[in-house]
């Protein structure tokens, strides 16, 4: 057997604590210390005592992992903010896929536009089976479509889209809708000048969902424009919408100044036509805001133009409304005279309902200035009106109100026989509450 050397055997172990230092060394990424460990002894004790020496070196601590609780946070963000459906993901299937970069050619357009339509026409369906939540997948995948055709197909479908949702009272698609013709607005207007047809859309969009703000100062702005440039078929265009908008809030104020900027508009056109139309609508607003102050001048105009036109069947309900307008500004005997002519009129013209809309009227302005015998008159006319037009209720409506006036004046038996008649008649109608009242009322009067 070969016999191995002492000396072999020491170079030996001292290569294989070379070994193990160099491996120590490059693991603690020290590489000067492989240089010193190279010039250390190797017996078993000096191995030792660099041992202990090498654990009290410390390495870099290692990166700090995210703890559960951030973890859990951020998928729960994520899970609370949904991906906006107006953002395309993924590429759709419609859409061309072309090797190089490059603009769709016309024939790919014409395709695309085909299959968008073919989309809206499902959601539409959809819709119309009350498959409220399928139809607006297809509506947003359409939109997103619509938006590779161009800015003025997408804000069209937004705009109708939107009052679909705004009609749902689905309002988290409503913000996300308004959120994105704000976004193109915003784009729009950083280009000088911005694309105005393209901004009237947008205000048209917002109109759509109700989102009056951004509607009225876009509006505002069109209109400044339009005027600028002179182009009043913008102008109408924009007023028009301006004061429906103010009419839906029922800001009274503010659609009168916008129907009234539309009456000079058309009266500067001699426009007749656009100028009764706008007339009508000033004497609406200021009759529901109760402005009768203003309302008067607008509802004389309209009178003299029903005469010229003719259109005599017009006028009984504008004078009742003028009479009132009269009468709340104290104008006493104007009201009552308008009120006569409103009734003299109607009577005419068959108009039953009117004649007698303007005897109530009157007999409360004659009661409301203690005029009794005025209002016992009116009262009586009436009923003879009433019973042309076999109006039941309203001859015992006039009976009760003559019994109330007799009982005023201390006219017993007057009142008792005018209770009577209304009595009569409530028991031919079988209004119970009626019959119930008058009795006891003919009871009181008669003592019993």
């Amino acid at each position: 057997m070969p016999v191995s050397m002492p000396g072999s055997r020491a170079k030996t172990h001292k290569t294989h604590h070379q070994t193990q230092w160099r491996a120590i060394a490059l693991m603690l990424g020290c590489g000067g210390l492989w240089a010193t460990l190279q010039s250390l002894p190797t017996t078993a004790q000096t191995v030792e005592t660099v041992a202990e020496t090498v654990a009290q070196i410390v390495p870099l601590p290692p990166p700090v992992a995210p703890s559960p609780s951030e973890n859990s946070s951020s998928q729960e963000e994520l899970l609370r903010t949904p991906p906006n459906p107006l953002e395309m993901t993924e590429p759709d299937p419609l859409l061309p896929r072309p090797v190089v970069d490059r603009p769709l050619s016309p024939l790919e357009i014409y395709f695309l536009r085909l299959g968008v339509e073919d989309l809206q026409r499902q959601a539409e369906a959809r819709y119309a089976l009350g498959q409220t939540n399928a139809a607006f997948e297809i509506w947003y995948r359409e939109l997103r479509l619509r938006r590779v055709l161009g800015l003025a197909e997408e804000v069209s479908a937004l705009g109708r889209v939107g009052e679909v949702a705004w009609r749902e009272n689905r309002r988290t698609d409503t913000r996300i809708i308004t959120a994105r013709l704000e976004q193109i607005e915003q784009e729009q207007q950083a280009i000088a000048p911005p694309d105005y047809s393209l901004l009237l859309s947008i205000a048209q969009g917002y109109e759509k969902m109700r989102a009056l703000p951004l509607a009225v100062t876009l509006y505002d702005q069109l209109l400044t424009q339009a005027r600028a440039e002179r182009n009043s078929a913008v102008e109408q265009l924009v007023l028009t919408s301006l004061g429906q908008l103010h009419l839906a809030w029922f800001d009274y104020e503010k659609a009168a100044i916008a129907y009234t900027d539309l009456l000079n508009l058309a009266r500067s056109r001699s426009d007749g036509i656009r100028e009764l139309e706008y007339l009508q609508q000033l004497a609406y607003i200021y009759q529901q805001g109760k402005m009768p102050d203003r309302a008067i001048p607008i509802q004389q105009e309209l009178v003299q133009r029903y005469e010229a036109l003719p259109l005599p069947l017009l006028i009984p309900p504008l004078k009742i409304a003028l009479g009132d307008n009269y009468r709340a500004i104290g104008r006493v005997g104007l009201a009552a005279t308008t009120y006569q002519e409103a009734f003299t009129q109607a009577q005419a013209q068959q108009q039953y309902g009117y004649s007698s809309e303007a005897l109530v009227h009157l007999a409360a302005l004659y009661e409301g200035l203690n005029r009794p015998a005025d209002t016992l008159l009116v009262y009586q006319t009436l009923i003879q009106v009433e019973q042309q037009s076999y109006n039941t209720y309203g001859i015992m409506t006039a009976y009760e109100k003559i019994a109330q006036l007799h009982q005023t004046q201390g006219e017993t038996a007057e009142a008792i026989a005018a209770y009577q008649s209304a009595l009569s008649l409530a028991q031919q109608l079988d209004y119970a509450s009626r019959v119930s009242a008058y009795t006891a009322q003919i009871q009181t009067l008669s003592g019993s």
